[in-house]
């Protein structure tokens, strides 16, 4: 089954165009990296995705849910979303438990609501799933950027998702922060019950072993979208980028450079 069908998809702001004509299927057993340079338009997908902003025209197939035709405060609990925005509003003060538990309502920060044992008992699975159970009673504002990062992805989960949305996870984390995400996420990726996923990022290196397709975007437009072997060549990389890149893959992780060409003599 299909958790997102876009038929034409297309995003204007003014005169700038966002996104231009995407159409895009992402099946409930597959796992997508969105990848392209700076202005591409992959938040602004991902948005669309998130029922958060619809399209100037075309048609986004959320959910079995047509964008447009249905209540977005249902649609959106539906849908799990990690991102540098959401962590953002997250009072510093918060506990990690609360912000992991209060998804169950869609809100951020604590108020009267009640919680079931239940809800208590699933935030506790999801923090020792993403191996940050020992950060639960610490606030996030003392949280370091992959300690953040991990606790996002336990909130995303929370209300057991249908797909699942991630908003550059590894930006601003150094080397080591990025190889422990990436292993998280590739741990999510081979577990059957995860959701479908979809991960925007700017780098090859950050796509998890467990990933199983990929779209290329550049100035709006799907440059390549289908099976990450098919999409992840130089040819495909180099236009997507605007530079002749060498790309490389091993144990399941990618690599790329810019092509260096030496002058004769």
């Amino acid at each position: 089954m299909a958790v997102l069908e876009f038929a034409d998809v297309t995003v204007r702001r003014g005169d700038s165009v966002l996104l231009d004509s995407v159409s895009w299927t992402v099946e409930e057993d597959e796992r997508w990296v969105v990848l392209g340079p700076n202005g591409a338009g992959k938040t602004t997908l991902l948005q669309v995705a998130a029922a958060q902003v619809h399209p100037t025209s075309g048609v986004a197939g959320i959910l079995d849910e047509v964008l447009g035709t249905v209540d977005v405060f249902e649609l959106r609990p539906r849908i799990g979303v990690a991102s540098a925005a959401l962590a953002d509003r997250v009072p510093r003060h918060e506990r990690v438990r609360d912000l992991v538990v209060s998804a169950s309502y869609g809100v951020v920060g604590r108020w009267r609501e009640e919680y079931h044992e239940l809800d208590h008992s699933r935030a506790e699975e999801l923090l020792v799933e993403l191996g940050v159970v020992v950060l639960a009673d610490r606030t996030f504002g003392t949280l370091s950027e992959g300690e953040r990062k991990r606790v996002q992805i336990a909130r995303a989960l929370m209300a057991d998702p249908e797909l699942l949305l991630l908003d550059e996870p590894a930006a601003g984390l150094d080397l080591g922060g990025r190889e422990d995400l990436v292993a998280t996420l590739s741990r999510l990726a081979f577990d059957p019950l995860a959701p479908a996923t979809v991960l925007v990022s700017h780098h090859v290196e950050e796509i998890p072993p467990g990933f199983t397709h990929g779209l290329l975007l550049r100035g709006g437009h799907v440059v390549a979208g289908g099976p990450l072997e098919e999409v992840l060549t130089q040819e495909h990389l180099s236009a997507t980028f605007g530079m002749p890149l060498v790309v490389t893959a091993a144990d399941g992780r990618y690599a790329a450079r810019r092509e260096t060409r030496h002058r004769a003599g």
